[in-house]
């Protein structure tokens, strides 16, 4: 009681509040959002808010000087951040933000502003724009939309105007799908005119919107592009195409498309037209380019594998043409925020990295514009004569478009006009979500193409079977939450559906290895070869152990005849299945309780997909519908009273069911929308924790 008493201070004297240092006994939430502003003021200007000599002389100046403005030691923080900061380091606690929150709002608002705080000296022309371009990005919302800034880079500051593009009913962009697919849209050097992928007869193709007109005109001969852009000065697209991929060209003055490259290592990513007259693009081991007049490709980049390096992707020409700007992935694809920005200079073949970052473009402002993995924007000073960052960053803004490998629908023009699309991150991400729906990444950067995942009886590991860019689909074993990944499959293009052994010491999965889809084991360490469990001339689509460890449970692939039959065999007893549910109906996504007494499963006998429940093994004696209005994907919870399932409204709904002495479905209750999550029906492609209050979701 002495210690805290009136009129003793306690605390880190430059961290103090005005009333904290005078020893009030009342403090509250302010005078904590004052030392966390003096934390952020040291964090950016490298000093603490006040500074003397002792103790006694930083307490005077924090009752009797005002901090000095951020931007007079740091001039490319934004206003809005020094505004906050000296909010937040007001003398009356009346002055600052009543919560930490509000604090952190104000951070990340552009257009917060503080009358009373004083202005420092004015910014440079480039600074004034880039700030005016960090409002426009904040301003602009609503996913997956297109929207265009319309901006001059010019010294005398001009108001920015901001376009949102609705695109007409069977006009609409079509964002490519699948490993590689890069932007879905390109702008003219001029910024006159834009083309992106929209609808066509076989699936996608290209077309051509001017800025003055409220309607696009299709590209013939562009059937499934992807990845366009345009020759320095306009009059050209050029775009990847086919299977393998190809490299065409067509005039937008008429003509077929012509070929330039034509290979089956190159992929369907990002390329750019150089001033040099040369295209570049990406192939499985660096960046390549080819004259546009034809000719054989040169190579322009090695990938590094043994520095880490998996592929050298979205290439973007400097205008002086003395290099390039491009992304380097990570070794496991897996994690975007591991991917680093390069520039290779052409003369040398030297490549530097700059910044971590997914996509990279150059703005005729002389700033280097940079994509995080979670959809932020960057701008950072950069001289392309000698290829070296000569800033920091600034951040512009947020939820920009990121797609599969770090893909972008980010373009600039030469006159400053800059097309995007925003939603954030849609790569696919593992994530653990609460019966609230609350959601949290279980690894954040980590990203791939999941399909399927299983956790670990114990809950310290999960199977997930992943396929990465141009490789097969693999099944790979995590450590929860933050730990390594290990690739656990190895052989044949499919390996998927892994579900765990009940003592958790190996995992099942399907394979293609042998030809068929059969069903295999293999130790979860990676030890030893996979084993194969079930070599039938029917498919295989899914399987798993029951919790006794007696019994395999497996469906049949539904594109056989019978059309997806779930049976059972006890491997150490008997040579011949038994049919659980063997119909003329689909059946699928077959699953045990934890007592090993009922089984679950998918059937359309009613018409559409619905849950069922029957006794186990003894299959025949009984059937129990679970859902009442459309249901698949079903889970049980551990404790054996809750089944899971998504409804016909793509709602979680857990279901409380008494099993005994025999089966009643009771209350059932929507937990949250799936809207978000994938979906694998036929299969379970989300788990349950140990606890039944979390689920881990794709």
């Amino acid at each position: 009681t002495r210690l805290t008493e009136t009129g003793l201070s306690l605390g880190t004297p430059h961290y103090m509040s005005p009333e904290q240092a005078t020893g009030d006994r009342e403090l509250d939430a302010r005078s904590d959002v004052y030392s966390l502003g003096a934390t952020v003021y040291e964090m950016l200007v490298g000093d603490p808010p006040h500074i003397g000599s002792s103790a006694q002389a930083i307490i005077a100046k924090i009752l009797s000087e005002k901090p000095s403005p951020i931007t007079q030691t740091r001039d490319l923080v934004p206003a809005n951040v020094d505004a906050a900061v000296q909010k937040a380091l007001a003398k009356s606690p009346a002055d600052r933000f009543t919560t930490a929150a509000k604090f952190a709002e104000a951070l990340t608002n552009p257009a917060f502003t503080r009358p009373t705080v004083p202005r420092a000296a004015t910014a440079s022309p480039v600074d004034a724009r880039w700030k005016r371009l960090a409002v426009s990005f904040a301003s602009l919302a609503a996913a997956f939309a297109v929207l265009a800034l319309w901006a001059w880079w010019r010294p005398t500051p001009k108001p920015v105007a901001r376009f949102s593009l609705a695109l007409p009913q069977g006009e609409e962009l079509r964002p490519g799908v699948g490993p590689g697919v890069g932007p879905t849209f390109a702008l003219s050097p001029d910024g006159s005119r834009f083309v992106y992928s929209g609808p066509g007869e076989e699936g996608t193709q290209l077309w051509l919107r001017e800025r003055d007109q409220l309607h696009a005109t299709p590209l013939p001969g562009t059937a499934e592009a992807a990845s366009p852009f345009f020759s320095p000065d306009g009059e050209a697209v050029a775009f990847f195409a086919g299977s393998p991929r190809r490299l065409d060209v067509v005039s937008l003055g008429g003509g077929p498309p012509v070929t330039l490259a034509d290979s089956g290592v190159l992929l369907q990513g990002g390329g750019d037209w150089g001033p040099d007259d040369y295209l570049y693009f990406d192939r499985r081991d660096g960046l390549w380019r080819v004259a546009a007049n034809g000719g054989e490709p040169e190579r322009v980049t090695v990938v590094d594998r043994a520095r880490g390096e998996a592929r050298h992707a979205w290439p973007d020409v400097l205008p002086n043409g003395k290099g390039a700007l491009f992304t380097i992935f990570s070794s496991s694809y897996t994690n975007l925020s591991e991917y680093d920005i390069a520039v290779v200079e052409f003369a040398t073949g030297e490549v530097q990295v700059l910044m971590r970052g997914v996509y990279a473009r150059y703005a005729a402002s002389g700033h280097l514009v940079v994509v995080r993995a979670d959809g932020a924007l960057l701008a950072a000073p950069f001289d392309q004569d000698k290829l070296e960052l000569t800033g920091p960053a600034t951040p512009l803004g947020e939820r920009v478009r990121v797609a599969g490998y770090g893909a972008v629908d980010l373009a600039f023009s030469e006159t400053g006009t800059v097309l995007y699309g925003t939603g954030g991150s849609v790569t696919e991400r593992v994530v653990w979500v609460e019966r609230d729906g609350t959601v949290r990444e279980i690894d954040p950067g980590w990203t791939a193409d999941f399909e399927s995942l299983a956790l670990s009886p114990d809950g310290t590991r999960l199977a997930v079977s992943i396929q990465p860019l141009d490789e097969p689909n693999d099944v790979w074993v995590k450590q929860l939450d933050r730990g390594p990944l290990s690739r656990l499959t190895f052989g044949g293009s499919t390996n998927y559906r892994p579900t765990w052994v009940p003592d958790g010491q190996a995992v099942t999965f399907v394979s293609n290895r042998a030809g068929g889809q059969d069903l295999y084991m293999k130790r979860a360490d990676g030890s030893g070869p996979a084993a194969v469990l079930l070599d039938r001339e029917r498919g295989v689509a899914e399987g798993f152990w029951s919790p006794d460890g007696q019994w395999l449970i497996y469906r049949t692939s539904l594109n056989e005849r019978g059309g997806g039959d779930v049976l059972a065999i006890r491997p150490e007893v008997d040579t011949m299945p038994v049919a659980l549910v063997a119909t003329e109906f689909a059946e699928h996504s077959p699953a045990l309780s934890p007592d090993g007494r009922w089984l679950v499963y998918v059937s359309n006998q009613s018409g559409r997909d619905e849950v069922y429940v029957r006794p186990f093994p003894n299959a025949e004696d009984a059937m129990w519908p679970v859902s009442p209005d459309g249901g698949s994907e079903p889970v049980w919870a551990h404790s054996g009273r809750e089944l899971f399932y998504r409804n016909g409204a793509n709602e979680l709904v857990a279901a409380e069911v008494v099993a005994t002495p025999g089966f009643t479905v009771g209350t059932q209750r929507v937990l949250f929308s799936l809207v978000d999550y994938q979906t694998d029906d036929p299969h379970t492609p989300y788990a349950v924790s140990s606890d039944d209050q979390r689920f881990m979701m794709i």
